[in-house]
């Protein structure tokens, strides 16, 4: 996440050396951007066990902006995933179902899709202009709290989500500027979107993982793919503990491995 951004979460409330080889190619939208192109060429594509799992317990533990509810345990959806797209810029839809279809196709066990009905769907995507921006975040947070996330974190885009009581994740909201240029589009979107799904909480220790206010991607990245996969994996379920996560893992990464492997093309 880069500096300007951070995450809510609603109830959760966060308002979430290996050889270097030529990455693969972007797909065909997000690659004619040179900031993404550029940066999917350059990426760390190896990465050890110890590497992989402190991404993820960092990520997937814990909340940057913590207001509220435990933070302690595994949150994720147990459901199906459909994503609702409110705004008025066709082109920014059309990219935004485009993302959603990448994530759909490199997570394993995550069933994501576009809808077209607001009714139907648990995770909604607000595109706004940017110098409306505020004022959503003050109709869904209230004035005071909105103040405080401008004060604090002066984002530029916001996401979070709705647990109950089993962390299972009953809802998410995504707030996304339109208007501030590709780069951000497609960083916001990836990182807001990857972050409602559960890994709420950014690191300044993994540089590899695009939850860290350093590091700006603009697509989904071998190293979250990593996070994305285990946290997904049925084998880890929402309210697990640290403890219960860390005897999972081993058997959870192997697997992980071999699906982002065939999925990236990684060689052996």
């Amino acid at each position: 996440m880069c500096t300007l951004r951070r995450i809510l979460a609603i109830l959760a409330l966060a308002i979430a050396s290996a050889a270097i080889t030529p990455g693969p190619v972007a797909p065909a939208w997000s690659g004619e951007n040179p900031s993404i192109a550029s940066r999917q060429r350059n990426e760390k594509r190896a990465f050890t066990d110890s590497e992989i799992t402190e991404g993820f317990m960092k990520t997937a533990f814990g909340a940057e902006y913590h207001l509220a509810g435990r933070v302690d345990r595994i949150r994720k959806f147990d459901a199906p995933i459909r994503v609702f797209a409110d705004g008025t810029r066709a082109d920014r839809k059309a990219q935004l179902a485009k993302i959603v279809g990448d994530i759909a196709a490199k997570v394993r066990h995550l069933d994501i899709a576009m809808t077209e009905s607001s009714e139907d769907a648990n995770v909604r995507v607000r595109l706004v202009r940017d110098r409306d921006l505020f004022r959503t975040i003050t109709t869904f947070y209230g004035s005071e709290r909105a103040k405080e996330i401008r004060s604090s974190l002066d984002p530029q885009c916001l996401s979070g989500f709705r647990k109950n009581d089993n962390f299972e994740i009953e809802h998410s909201d995504v707030i996304l500027t339109v208007d501030n240029g590709d780069f951000v589009f497609f960083d916001c979107a990836y990182e807001e979107l990857l972050q409602s799904l559960g890994p709420i909480n950014d690191t300044s220790s993994v540089p590899w993982t695009m939850f860290n206010d350093n590091v700006s991607m603009g697509y989904f990245d071998i190293y979250d793919q990593y996070i994305l996969n285990l946290l997904y994996d049925p084998r880890i379920k929402p309210g697990m503990t640290v403890q219960e996560v860390k005897a999972a893992l081993p058997d959870v990464l192997t697997d992980v491995r071999a699906w982002v492997k065939k999925v990236n093309n990684l060689p052996e």
